[in-house]
């Protein structure tokens, strides 16, 4: 006859230790999936407010409830508002841009030198080059359920100015802190 490996027991303060441990971990990857995140910045598209290598502390409850591994939200109860630092999806990466100018706000164009272009949305003026003038001229207001997203360095800010407006159903998150 075989020799049998005899049964492992655990004790009771064992399975209770294992038991907090797994349930940590479920909380912590729920709380992770919907409500917060920590994010590192990479990039100076956001200087001087938000440097390259700061860690962000993001709402993720703050518009609505995000859907997971996803671009897009399960439901809606906020809209962004002018001035929120958001976080989206752009080709598959999250970017971290301010909102400008909400659903329906009036946007102004103006032609300063050579082949530079001015954006007035309320009281801010945002510079343009001329593929970006090119790409937002025909917009007299942002769309209803859509925010014009930019980036606080203008120079080197890849943003709604270049790819369009963003919708308010992209956003996944409101920076609160940093």
């Amino acid at each position: 006859m075989e020799n049998l490996p005899e049964r492992i027991h655990f004790s009771k303060s064992s399975k209770i230790l294992v038991l907090i441990v797994c349930l940590g971990l479920l909380l912590g990857f729920f709380l992770k999936l919907f409500v917060f995140e920590i994010l590192t910045v990479s990039g100076d598209s956001m200087f001087p407010a938000i440097q390259n290598g700061d860690r962000l502390f993001v709402s993720k409850l703050s518009y609505g409830i995000v859907k997971p591994y996803s671009d897009s939200l399960l439901c809606q109860w906020k809209k962004p508002g002018k001035g929120d630092v958001v976080i989206y999806l752009y080709d598959n990466k999250i970017v971290v841009k301010r909102c400008v100018a909400t659903g329906g706000e009036k946007l102004e164009f103006y032609h300063s030198t050579g082949d530079n272009f001015t954006l007035k949305a309320g009281n801010q003026e945002i510079p343009l080059t001329t593929l970006q003038y090119l790409n937002l001229k025909n917009s007299e207001t942002v769309p209803q359920g859509f925010i014009l997203a930019v980036g606080d360095n203008y120079e080197v800010s890849v943003d709604s100015r270049t790819y369009g407006f963003v919708s308010e159903k992209n956003i996944l998150g409101k920076v609160i802190g940093k």
